[in-house]
C-alpha cells in the first residue's frame, strides 16, 4: 500500500509514503557538512560500516524514541481506553538495522511486511534528533477524524492525493506494543529521483502489526478501562502497563559479542558530551545535582462551573484544567466558537469539541467585544444566544511539541503579533551535560528567549536532568538586564540591554 502527497512549508518539503508510514524531510543544503555530526566516528569520518557487534541506534537515541511515543500515546485525544505501553524489541531493532542498510526509500523487507507495521523517516542537512520524524509522524493527527479518516488518504492505494495520517495511526495504534528502530547514514540515497548525498535514514518496526483500513487506532474511553487482562489493571501514565521491572527497555541480554551497547559519540567541539553508560553517573548523584524546586504551574485547575470572568481577574489566563464530568453541568455558555466571558470555561471547550466528558486540557484566547453571540447544540452542550454586546473568547486544544536541547523559544514560539499560545513542550533527558555554547541559559527566574528551553528547565529546577519531561513557558514583559546564577549544575548567563529583551518564565506539569 503505497502513497505520495507533498506539503511544502515555509521551503521545507516534507514528503510522505504509507506502507504503515514513511517520512522525510529536505533541509537547506547549506548546511550538509555541519549535518549530524553525532553520527562520525571519534576520527571525524562519516559511518561506512559498523563495527560487528554495535547497535544500530545509542542508547540515546533509542530513549528518546520510546519515551516520546509512550508519552504521544498517552495524550491521544479522544482518550484511549487500551492503549498499551509501549517497550523496546532487539529483533525489531535488528530488523530495521538491517533493512536501514539497503538505503532504499520503500517499505521492507516484503517478506516482513505482512507481520510488521514500519514507519521510515530521512533528512539531510542540518541535525535533526530522531524526536524530530516521531512529532511529525504524530503531528498528522491535524488530518485524522475519531475513529477513521475521513479526508486523509482518500483514494489510496489506488490514487494518493491530500494529507496523510498513516503515520500516526501506526503510532498510536493501540496493540503495537513492540517497537524498534535503526538509524544508518546512506551515501547517494535515491529520495523519489533526487540524489541526496549523505542521508540519515531511520527505520521504526512495530509489532504485532497495526494500521487496517477501515479499523479506529484505538478504543475511546477511559485511560485503561479496556486493558488486555495480561496487564492485570496495570496502568501508568493513562497507558495499560505491567511491571515487569523493565520500564520499557529491552530485556537484559546475555554477555555476549553482538548485544555490546554503543556509546553515544561526542561531538569534537564538545569536551562534555552526555553519559549513557550505566555506569557513568548514579541517579542519587544526578538527583543531589538537579533537586525538583519549582513545582509552580502555568496552567489552573478550574471546575466544571467557573466562568472564564472569574478566573482572569489580574492574572495570566489561558491554560486551564478541567475535570471529568462537565457534561452534566448545569454552567451555562453563552455563544458559539466566539463564547462571552461568562460561560463556562470548561463547557465551553466541551461545545467546541477540545475536549469530551473525560476532561483535560485547553487553552483561552481572550479576544475583544462581539456584538451578538450565537446559540447551538453541540457535542451534547447546548448553549444560550446572547444579543447585547460583550467581551469574548475562544478555546483550543494545547498543542505539544518535542524539543532539542539546544530549541530556544525564540525557535519554537516567538514572541510576536499575532499573539499565539505556546505549545506544551516535551523535553529529553542528559540536557545538563550539552555544550553551553551551544545550548545557552541566559538569566535566572526570569530569562531570555535565546535561551535552551529544556537546560533552562534543569536550571530552574522544573524538571529532572536525567528524567526530562513537559514544561509549559509563559512570555513576559521585557527585560533590561539578565542575571546569572549558578543552579541545579548548571551556569546560567548575564545579559545587560539585549536587543528586543524578549523574556519568559518556565513552568513545571505535574
Amino acid at each position: 500500500m503505497k502513497c505520495f502527497s507533498r506539503e511544502w512549508l515555509r521551503g521545507i518539503a516534507l514528503l510522505f509514503i504509507s506502507q504503515a508510514a514513511v517520512a522525510m524531510v529536505i533541509p537547506n543544503s547549506t548546511h550538509l557538512e555541519a549535518m549530524l555530526e553525532k553520527y562520525m566516528d571519534e576520527d571525524g569520518e562519516w559511518w561506512v560500516s559498523k563495527q560487528r557487534g554495535k547497535r544500530a541506534i545509542t542508547e540515546s537515541d533509542m530513549q528518546i524514541i520510546l519515551d516520546l511515543h509512550n508519552k504521544l500515546r498517552g495524550q491521544v485525544y479522544p482518550s484511549a481506553s487500551n492503549m498499551e505501553y509501549m517497550v523496546w524489541d532487539t529483533e525489531l531493532e535488528r530488523s530495521a538495522e538491517a533493512w536501514a542498510e539497503t538505503c532504499l526509500w520503500e517499505h521492507g523487507p516484503a517478506s516482513l511486511l505482512p507481520s510488521i507495521g514500519q514507519n521510515l523517516g530521512a533528512h539531510w542537512g542540518r541535525y535533526r534528533p530522531p524526536s524530530f520524524h516521531v512529532q511529525a509522524w504524530y503531528d498528522e493527527v491535524r488530518d485524522y477524524t475519531y475513529p477513521y479518516p475521513q479526508e486523509c488518504n482518500p483514494y489510496c492505494p489506488f490514487r494518493c492525493s491530500g494529507p496523510v495520517c498513516t503515520h500516526y495511526t501506526q503510532v498510536v495504534w493501540a496493540t503495537s506494543n513492540r517497537i524498534g528502530c535503526a538509524i544508518n547514514l546512506c551515501h547517494n540515497m535515491n529520495i523519489w529521483g533526487q540524489i541526496w548525498p549523505k542521508a540519515v535514514y531511520l527505520v521504526c518496526n512495530y509489532s504485532p502489526k497495526g494500521n487496517w483500513w477501515g479499523h479506529a487506532p484505538y478504543k475511546h474511553g477511559r485511560s485503561c478501562s479496556a486493558c488486555p487482562p495480561s496487564y492485570g489493571g496495570g496502568c501508568k501514565e493513562n497507558l495499560c502497563y505491567k511491571d515487569d521491572g523493565s520500564d520499557g527497555h529491552y530485556p537484559p541480554q546475555e554477555p555476549e559479542e553482538t548485544n555490546y551497547i554503543e556509546p553515544e559519540i561526542s561531538r569534537t567541539q564538545r569536551p562534555k558530551p552526555r553519559q549513557n553508560t550505566p555506569t557513568s553517573t548514579t541517579p542519587n548523584a544526578d538527583l543531589d545535582r538537579n533537586e525538583v524546586v519549582n513545582t509552580q504551574q502555568m496552567s489552573q485547575i478550574v471546575t466544571c462551573e467557573t466562568r472564564l470572568r472569574d478566573k482572569c481577574k489580574g492574572t495570566t489566563c489561558n491554560r486551564y484544567e478541567c475535570p471529568a464530568g462537565c457534561l452534566y453541568s448545569k454552567a451555562k455558555v453563552i455563544g458559539s466558537v466566539y463564547f462571552e466571558m461568562q460561560s463556562s470555561i470548561c463547557r465551553a471547550a466541551m461545545h467546541y469539541g477540545v475536549i469530551d466528558n473525560e476532561g483535560g486540557w485547553l487553552d483561552v484566547t481572550r479576544l475583544g467585544r462581539k456584538e451578538y453571540f450565537i446559540k447551538s447544540n453541540k457535542h451534547g452542550v447546548q448553549s444560550i444566544g446572547k444579543y447585547q454586546s460583550a467581551n469574548s473568547f475562544t478555546v483550543s486544544k494545547v498543542t505539544v511539541k518535542a524539543a532539542t536541547c539546544e530549541t530556544t523559544v525564540a525557535q519554537l514560539c516567538p514572541f510576536e503579533k499575532p499573539v499565539r499560545h505556546c505549545p506544551r513542550i516535551y523535553c529529553p533527558r542528559n540536557c545538563m551535560q550539552e555544550n553551553p555554547h551551544f545550548a545557552r541559559v541566559i538569566g535566572t527566574r526570569i530569562y531570555s528567549d535565546k535561551s535552551s528551553i529544556c537546560r533552562t528547565a534543569v536550571h530552574a529546577g522544573v524538571i529532572r536532568n536525567h528524567l526530562g519531561g513537559y514544561i509549559d513557558v509563559m512570555p513576559v514583559d521585557k527585560r533590561i538586564q539578565y542575571i546569572a546564577s549558578y543552579q541545579n549544575g548548571i551556569f546560567s548567563e548575564s545579559l545587560q540591554n539585549p536587543p528586543g529583551g524578549k523574556a519568559f518564565r518556565i513552568f513545571a506539569v505535574i
